[in-house]
């Protein structure tokens, strides 16, 4: 039986939590004109970025202005 796209990224990103984020901040990114990784026909950038993640081209790196300040 075929795993659906939701089910094999699950496989390859390590806790849902991780996986929501990186795939909520590469949205963003698609949306505000960034080029997707893949050749593709889709233009929803949720598909896009599921695309993108299921095939290892994007990673999650914390922004500078998210990080924690050090005391």
């Amino acid at each position: 039986m075929e795993t659906s796209l939701p089910q094999r990224l699950q496989k390859s990103v390590s806790g849902s939590f991780h996986k929501t984020a990186l795939l909520q901040k590469r949205v963003r990114e698609l949306i505000r004109g960034a080029t997707p990784l893949i050749e593709t026909r889709e233009v929803n950038p949720i598909k896009i970025a599921f695309l993108e993640m299921e095939r290892g081209l994007i990673e999650l790196i914390p922004d500078e202005d998210s990080a924690t300040p050090t005391l």
